[in-house]
């Protein structure tokens, strides 16, 4: 991660903000919100949805990737990830795995209500992280 201080970037925080005044969090009340930039420069948000059922709840940052694969994009550059937590919340290890899917190199910045910013690469956050060798959307992956 990078000490250096980090601004998030104003329109992926705000849209952060707004989709973590929607998550759904009935039984953690831990609610987080999440807004990433494709390279064609499109948003899309996420907020955490959980479940009575624990293992069905999703995070933010997977309802962020899930609706820019929905609107077929397959990158993205930044994430913005929003909390009350402090320090800032970082992508849960299942998050990590799923960025790093997308998007390795690309920039996460973790901010919270009081403007603490942790930040780093999706690689910084996942070392190591596992691609498969064959995908049939015709990028070029291996494992990292």
């Amino acid at each position: 991660m990078t000490p250096e201080p980090v601004t998030p970037d104003a329109q992926l925080l705000e849209g952060a903000k707004a989709a973590f005044r929607q998550a759904y969090a009935p039984y953690s009340r831990f609610r987080v919100g999440a807004a990433l930039r494709t390279p064609g420069g499109r948003v899309f948000f996420g907020a955490n949805v959980e479940n009575a059922s624990y293992g069905l709840a999703r995070c933010a940052e997977q309802s962020a990737v899930q609706a820019m694969v929905t609107a077929g994009e397959r990158e993205f550059t930044d994430l913005v990830v929003y909390s009350e937590a402090s320090p800032p919340a970082s992508p849960c290890g299942a998050c990590r795995q799923i960025l790093f899917e997308f998007a390795p190199d690309a920039r996460v910045v973790c901010v919270n209500h009081k403007g603490d910013v942790v930040s780093g690469l999706v690689r910084d956050f996942l070392p190591h992280g596992f691609r498969l060798e064959g995908r049939d959307d015709g990028q070029e992956v291996g494992t990292e």
